[in-house]
Parts: structure tokens; sequence; C-alpha cells
């Protein structure tokens, strides 16, 4: 395929219908877009799709799977050699930014996954942690990075299927970490790519019910999953340490972060897939040792 012919997009949109006004933009944003050649489905997380236009499928999951299960089920519904990953309250504001997240792609065969610049449409100012750096620096410095913010990711088909798919047992947080270490694991880099943009409205994550628990679950999922053995105790214990300070004045969260760790050790993570120390050594040359 050469640089002249419209790229095919498989675009999966997640959704469990509670936000019908932002689903619309998003998907309207989608069907914007110039130069490629998409194939969209609209994946209903325990809900039925309705009001959809005509060039989008519909698939209703019977039951709320979790975000990474949801995902998951939309891909063999689409067509095309990349995939777009889009959450209900995400969009894009420019027209041609999956023609040149491709174009980045085919430029730079050892990127296998992107994310971009997240904004809110507000004008309202960007919370650092959409920056998946440790040294967040300029939002819209581009560079390598570890995780994904994973409400807008584009990657190659080739290398999503490689990857094994979204975390399915996670349900919520830290997929996307998983995810950047297992295209790492392939040779490819993870890439955060400042001059794209993606929409989305600055929402605290605690509104999750079940935030702090599940983030410190996956946290020692993410370790017993993908990290050599000698390598899950350090992992898991230093965010151990990180938590311990962060929360020393917020008890609750403390406590419920606590039960989390504790249920990541006890219960089953599903399939353990572990990077090689070669994919160590190159993620630590990178900036960026899986330790913490």
């Amino acid at each position: 395929m050469t640089d002249t012919v419209p790229p095919r997009v498989g675009v999966v949109v997640l959704t469990q219908g509670t936000r019908p006004d932002d689903l619309a933009r998003g998907i309207r944003s989608v069907l914007a877009q110039q130069d490629v050649v998409l194939d969209v489905v609209c994946v209903g997380n325990g809900w039925v799709p309705t009001g959809l236009p005509d060039a989008v499928r519909a698939l209703a999951l019977p039951e709320n799977l979790g975000i990474p299960a949801g995902r998951n089920r939309g891909v063999p519904l689409v067509a095309g050699d990349y995939l777009f990953f889009l959450d209900d309250d995400a969009s894009i504001p420019d027209p041609r930014f999956l023609s040149r997240a491709v174009a980045l792609l085919r430029a730079d065969p050892s990127i296998g996954l992107l994310q971009p610049r997240v904004t809110d449409p507000t004008g309202a100012a960007a919370p650092t942690r959409w920056i998946p750096r440790i040294r967040k620096g300029a939002a819209t410095e581009s560079g390598a990075v570890f995780s994904v913010w994973e409400g807008a990711v584009v990657l190659p088909r080739a290398v999503f299927t490689a990857t094994g798919g979204w975390a399915e047992p996670f349900f919520y947080a830290h997929e996307g970490i998983e995810l950047a270490w297992r295209v790492w694991d392939q040779g490819l880099r993870t890439w955060y790519a400042g001059d794209l943009e993606a929409n989305h409205p600055v929402i605290q994550p605690t509104r999750h019910a079940d935030y702090y628990r599940l983030n410190a679950r996956n946290r020692v999922w993410l370790a017993r999953r993908n990290l050599p053995a000698v390598l899950v105790p350090a992992y898991a214990g230093s965010w151990l340490a990180i938590q311990l300070v962060r929360f020393r004045s917020d008890r609750p969260a403390l406590r419920a972060w606590l039960a989390g760790f504790r249920e990541g050790w006890r219960t089953d993570p599903g399939e353990r897939r572990p990077i090689s120390a070669r994919t160590v050594w190159r993620m630590s040359r990178a900036g960026r040792p899986p330790v913490v």
C-alpha cells in the first residue's frame, strides 16, 4: 500500500448510553474525517445503541463487560489496517486527525501506538495526568511514553493483535499501561503525539465509585501479568510506597487503595505474558524502567 492510497481505519466507539450528546459529538467528529476510509462500530456496553447515523453500525452487549472488554468486542466487526478507539466522551476537532496519525505511523515504523494531546473543548486547563510522562513538560511536546490515556488511541491492527488486546480482567483502569508495555515488547515504541489533538472534558476520575480499589488491584495485576518475576514485587512495592505518601492525609482513600492492593495479590489476574528482559532494558534506556 502506498501513501497515495487512503488508509482504511476501523473505528470502535465505546459507550454505556449515558452521555447521548457527547456520543453524538464524538461520532460526528469521526465521520468528518478526511482522506481515510472508515468502518465504524458503536459498542453499547450494557446498552442497545439507538439513533446512530447510517454509516455507523451498532453492537449491543447485554451487560457492561468493562471498558477493555467492550473495546475488544468491537474490533472483529470493523475492517481496516489501522484501529482507532474512541470513548463516548471524547471527540477529535481536526478532520485530518486520522490521516495525520496514520501518516505518522507510516513515516516512522518504530511507532506502534500513539496517543494525541488531550484538551478540554471549553478551554479549561487540562490536567497533567493526560500527559503520560513522569517529567510532564509542555503538552505539545511529543515523545516516547510507557502508558497512554485510553480515550483516543490509534495503532496498526497487526500491532494490536500481537498485544493480545485490551486487558479484559481489569474492567477499568491501567489497561493503557499494559497495552503500551506490550507494544514495547514487540520492539516498537508507544508515542505521545503532542501535535495531534483530542477533546475531552476535565472530569475527576474519582467519580468512579471503585476508583481507588481498581487502581490498586490493577497495579498489582499489571505487574503479575506482564513483568519478569523478579520485578513484580519491586513494581508493586514502589507503588505501595508512593500511595502511602500520597494518601497519608486521606484515610478513606488509603483504606480503599490498600483493599484493592490486597485484592490484587489474592485474585486471579488472568493470562501471564511477561515482557522480555530486552524490553525491560529498552524501556529503561528510554527513561522508564518498569519498576515505578
